[in-house]
């Protein structure tokens, strides 16, 4: 298929525009349009929605985040810290939505909350707190937002744009839906409206109303102060690191904040209450064993080979790519185009056949005309060269172990040439998993060591063979890289990489 001539794009993309106003007005008349109270503050605000439209989205994200985020699956974790936020929601300002809260299987330190009640926080951010009373912190700040409906006061800022901002991929699905979700997918994020940073005042009402719960709750309301300082600290030793969205994304700070929190915290007294996790010891005992970093069974990367132990494939991705795995895809981009320029593969239905695979994918009848079968490398497979308004299409289906995945390769029609042999190669080099490709596979675990009487932490780190930089495992345990020695028995978290074996 040929690109369509000039005018009939700029033609196209008018008329779709001017269709899309009566949709946005009424989504805005249908959600809800006008003022309400706050419960939390009792402050009179514009919102776009009331309590059931918020619930309703909130278990929309839901779905979107279990899908691309996953969650951990570490035995005692999930029970863990639902205990915990169960305590808090029992005291919150707001009775009117139900909380629930889930650990997600990311890397990256992060914590958020969804519109109606849904609380998330990362693995990631669990392997850096060192007791139940930062946890509590934590996770009350998450419910503090909720209380004030924070995330419904950024949704009816963002919600006009965010409807407009989907149209060039809704115009290419009205050729083909395979194409629109190509062109969508990489650069969706899980909750990209829930998700964006909250305001200077919003996160002053969060912590204010976060110290207060954790303190009705029974926690020491200093936590947040220190999980706060904790997370500070480890992004500095990572500044200039590629990370995805982590908890100052969304959460931003600045020098004063972890000072107000202290100081607010300094005038509540806690309930009287039993921990769940006593102490340092029993909170890190709780996270024992904690996956930390990527997670293998999600794909991994060694180089620029992605190996998928529990699918049982690799796939050589061009080498000096940025590459990003998520539970329902794996892309590589060309950092020098931008994203324009990637290579996606997605599973796209159950079958041993790729010629099955377009159908399965949902691509335009119009299209699957042009899909041509040819081999890729010794397996069988179906293959679209196709383009649409000046992007070049080269998609090609592959079936393994009862799935059959698209390889998606995506630049602009202008340079396609260059690209055309790395995406051959790319497409070729889909291969069954063998053993010593596996045993190259790591993953790294949260162990604990305790200290001998009087060892100071580098030698502690030096004896108990540590993966991780000395500075970073003086941060994530509360602790300086020059800190006093340590009395005998005193538990460190460590990170140890582990042969993959499962």
């Amino acid at each position: 298929m040929s690109d369509h001539p000039s005018h009939l794009v700029q033609s196209g993309r008018g008329s779709a525009a001017r269709g899309w106003w009566p949709v946005v007005l009424g989504a805005l008349v249908a959600i809800g349009l006008g003022c309400s109270t706050n419960p939390a503050t009792g402050k009179r605000e514009f919102v776009l929605m009331g309590s059931d439209t918020e619930v309703a989205i909130g278990e929309e994200e839901a779905v979107r985040i279990a899908r691309t985020m996953g969650f951990a699956d570490h035995p005692t974790v999930g029970p863990y810290v639902r205990a915990v936020g169960e305590r808090l929601a029992a005291v919150s300002p707001r009775q009117d939505v139900h909380h629930t809260f889930h650990v997600v299987d990311t890397p990256e330190p992060n914590a958020f909350a969804l519109p109606g009640g849904p609380i998330y926080v990362s693995r990631g951010l669990l392997a850096l707190l060192n007791d139940e009373d930062e946890l509590a912190g934590v996770l009350a700040h998450e419910i503090g937002h909720v209380a004030a409906r924070h995330a419904v006061q950024r949704a009816t800022v963002a919600t006009p744009f965010a409807i407009l901002a989907g149209l060039p991929a809704a115009l290419v699905g009205r050729v083909s839906q395979t194409l629109g979700a190509i062109v969508a997918a990489p650069g969706a994020l899980a909750g990209n409206v829930v998700l964006a940073p909250f305001g200077r005042e919003q996160e002053l009402e969060a912590d204010q109303l976060g110290v207060a719960i954790a303190a009705r709750a029974g926690y020491d309301p200093r936590g947040l102060a220190r999980a706060l300082a904790t997370l500070e600290r480890e992004d500095r030793l990572r500044h200039g690191e590629a990370r995805k969205a982590d908890f100052f994304a969304s959460h931003p700070t600045n020098p004063a904040r972890i000072k107000n929190v202290t100081e607010l915290a300094a005038t509540l007294t806690p309930v009287a209450a039993d921990s769940f996790a006593a102490g340092r010891a029993g909170y890190l005992g709780e996270v024992e064993g904690l996956l930390v970093g990527p997670n293998p069974d999600a794909g991994v990367f060694v180089d620029a080979l992605y190996v998928h132990p529990d699918l049982g494939f690799t796939v050589q991705f061009p080498a000096g790519w940025t590459t990003e795995n998520l539970p329902d895809r794996v892309v590589a981009y060309d950092a020098d185009k931008q994203g324009k320029v990637f290579a996606m593969l997605q599973i796209v239905g159950a079958g041993d056949d790729p010629a099955a695979g377009p159908e399965l994918d949902g691509l335009a009848e119009s299209l699957r005309s042009d899909v041509k079968l040819a081999p890729s490398g010794e397996r069988p497979a179906a293959r679209l060269f196709t383009t649409h308004r000046g992007t070049a299409f080269h998609l090609t289906w592959l079936a393994h172990r009862g799935q059959v995945y698209r390889l998606s390769c995506v630049s602009p029609l202008s340079n396609f040439e260059r690209y055309r042999e790395a995406f051959g190669q790319l497409d070729r080099s889909f291969a069954e998993l063998d053993d010593a490709v596996l045993a190259q596979v790591l993953e790294g675990r949260l162990r604990l060591v305790e200290a001998e009487g009087g060892e100071r932490l580098p030698d502690l780190l030096t004896r108990a063979g540590t993966d991780w930089r000395p500075e970073l495992m003086a941060a994530a345990n509360g602790l300086e890289e020059t800190h006093p020695r340590l009395p005998a028995g005193f538990p460190v978290k460590i990170v140890r990489m582990e042969p993959y074996s499962r």
